[in-house]
């Protein structure tokens, strides 16, 4: 469906999420404050908080440790990589964690495609909702993420799957 980009803005404990959907109401991105390749309000967008009732409903169970897995129709835009990438993350269950090398597995690409992976990975434009924040390093470390790594910290710690320090993930 075509017409014009709907968002909303709301509050959460990561600061003020930006969602934006296609017409027909499927979620196409969520962004946090100051993410890396994350969207911005744009000319021409409609500020419409009607197809994000069930999103916001959700995400504040998620934040209050109340929701583990959400539904919500998405569509997120990239190529079938990506897309492949990303349906991966969905696999990663609440309370888990996986590896860059894990995914790329998944998804039956090779070992030398794991940068390819975490590219993917990175450009998620679905924070939070497609679960990025599940994947680590090989070596147990909290590795790069869109948001900021003390967002990753929040999450994982959210879900119970952030080690006490000086354990290994």
């Amino acid at each position: 469906m075509t017409g014009p980009i709907r968002y909303t803005e709301t509050p959460s404990p990561l600061g003020t999420l930006l969602l934006t959907a296609a017409a027909d109401g499927a979620l196409t991105s969520l962004s946090v404050p100051g993410q890396k390749g994350g969207r911005s309000v744009e000319d021409g967008w409609v500020r419409d908080p009607e197809p994000f009732r069930e999103a916001e409903e959700q995400l504040a169970a998620y934040f209050a440790g109340d929701l583990k897995e959400f539904r919500l129709r998405l569509r997120p835009h990239g190529t079938a990589f990506r897309q492949r990438v990303w349906d991966a993350l969905d696999a990663v269950p609440y309370g888990a964690t996986t590896t860059y090398g894990e995914i790329a597995a998944r998804i039956g690409a090779p070992r030398a495609a794991v940068r390819a992976v975490g590219g993917a990975i990175g450009a998620n434009p679905l924070l939070v909702l497609r679960p990025c924040h599940r994947v680590i390093g090989a070596n147990g470390s909290l590795t790069g993420y869109a948001g900021g790594l003390d967002r990753k910290q929040r999450l994982l710690a959210l879900e119970g799957s952030l080690p006490a320090a000086g354990d290994t993930l």
